[in-house]
């Protein structure tokens, strides 16, 4: 199973491929996973036809997030497990919705992406109700638009793992919109790695997240209201589609604004997004100014 990663490695920014426990490092000349990805399937064909220049201890590596520069902001998927549609009712303050009939997307800023193991920002001046929601995430390696269903898997690179950290509060207040109450600076972590298409079924992977070492989250992507095929194709139509674009699928249910009594996040609280075949973020909150002028 072929597995690309962006790490720290004496001081330069470097790409690895991960076997087992350890990452073998490519030449320096490949030192921009965010590059080789906007560049296609082709450039990441040419990257792993490299050879192994050494090996680094996986549990050692500064590992970065996978795909650190935008085009655009972040794709999102809203609602696409109906279980969390439906644990939401009478929680979304008067904003209540019927179930879509098409999958509901929206977007979060680019400042959002951090690393797989980087501490999420955390200010209660911005919000007071700070929420996980554990997702994967699809890497597009090939432009493209009005994608027909049947076609979708010729435009997926490859999948990693997200938190989808949002604030109620920001969302609430501003009409139940979700770009604001999803955008917060330094809130998003992002892989570990890329887990290239080719290699996986997404038809039943399990995503799973824990809170200070309890599990919240735990469902398969047989769960998704809406399949990602579909999600491509609707995204992309009339839409044009990039390489190195980044789309999160949905979350499932679990997270804190749906429980009783609620869950929000706080100082020195630890998520981890964990996946079998897509490796493991764990984060912890800690506390930074994000509310004055810069």
């Amino acid at each position: 199973m072929a597995r690309l990663a962006a790490l720290m490695h004496e001081n330069e920014e470097r790409i690895g491929v991960v076997d087992g426990e350890t990452l073998g490092l490519l030449p320096p000349l490949f030192k921009d996973l965010t590059t080789v990805v906007q560049s296609g399937h082709e450039a990441v064909e040419k990257l792993l036809a490299a050879p192994i220049e050494a090996e680094v201890e996986l549990a050692a590596a500064q590992l970065l997030a996978p795909v650190r520069r935008f085009r655009r902001d972040v794709l999102c998927t809203g609602w696409n497990y109906w279980d969390h549609f439906e644990e939401g009712r009478g929680r979304r303050e008067g904003q209540d919705v019927d179930p879509p009939e098409h999958p509901t997307f929206f977007t979060k800023a680019p400042d959002v992406v951090i690393g797989p193991k980087d501490p999420i920002a955390y200010d209660p001046q911005i919000s007071q109700k700070w929420d996980y929601e554990a997702e994967i995430a699809l890497v597009f390696g090939k432009d493209g638009r009005c994608i027909p269903e049947e076609r979708a898997h010729e435009y997926i690179l490859g999948y990693c793992l997200a938190n989808d950290v949002s604030q109620r509060d920001l969302q609430r207040a501003h009409g139940g919109q979700w770009l604001k109450g999803k955008s917060i600076d330094g809130t998003m972590p992002l892989g570990p790695w890329i887990t290239l298409a080719r290699d996986l079924d997404i038809s039943d992977v399990v995503i799973e997240c824990f809170v200070n070492g309890e599990r919240m989250q735990s469902a398969s992507t047989r769960q998704m209201a809406f399949s990602i095929p579909r999600l491509i194709a609707e995204l992309s139509w009339g839409m044009t589609i990039h390489a190195g674009d980044v789309l999160l699928t949905g979350t499932p249910a679990g997270v804190g604004n749906a429980r009783t009594p609620q869950l929000f996040l706080k100082q020195g609280d630890e998520v981890i997004v964990r996946s079998e075949p897509l490796g493991e973020l764990r984060n912890r909150f800690e506390t930074v100014d994000l509310h004055s002028p810069r």
